[in-house]
């Protein structure tokens, strides 16, 4: 189980979790850019990731599609606006592909990892919303609970790997 790490939100609009996990950053790194991987880690159990579709560059379109208990799809698309590999990610739901802005933007996401010891890596996600409402939203809607979960199945599935 990953290891939590107290982090403030740089923001009154952003939510933050902050983990210690058990694997190398280029494991983690390669699990949020290798769609095989996503897939087996990304949703929170029951929910499930059925598909991602990554373009993992400056630009580049991404769709992850997550699937609820009862069967319902849920597509998630956006744009990466930053990638320095086995260090950072930045992708917002701002634009859907090749810059087509979305009706309501709701966040952008920065990752981050760093090294934190032999196969250990200090992993940070941070999720920088458009509108204190969209950041409760966000919380309401179970947030530090669900991305710790994955977190977890994050850092399981690398441990199995």
């Amino acid at each position: 189980m990953s290891t939590k790490i107290e982090v403030e939100p740089s923001s009154p609009n952003e939510l933050v979790i902050c983990r210690l996990i058990e694997a190398p950053k280029e494991k983690v790194y390669q699990a949020w850019t290798k769609p095989e991987l996503l897939k087996r880690w990304f949703a929170p159990k029951p929910w499930t990731t059925v598909a991602a579709d990554l373009d993992v560059r400056p630009g580049g379109a991404c769709t992850v599609t997550m699937r609820g208990p009862e069967g319902e799809d849920f597509p998630n698309p956006g744009v990466y606006l930053e990638v320095v590999p086995n260090e950072k990610l930045v992708f917002t739901d701002a634009y859907s592909r090749a810059w087509e802005p979305i009706g309501t933007p709701f966040m952008t996401v920065v990752l981050t990892f760093e090294d934190a010891g032999p196969g250990k890596t200090k992993y940070t996600a941070r999720a920088k919303h458009w509108s204190k409402e969209a950041r409760d939203q966000h919380e309401s809607m179970g947030f530090s609970t669900g991305w710790a979960t994955c977190a977890d199945q994050l850092e399981a599935l690398l441990k199995s790997l």
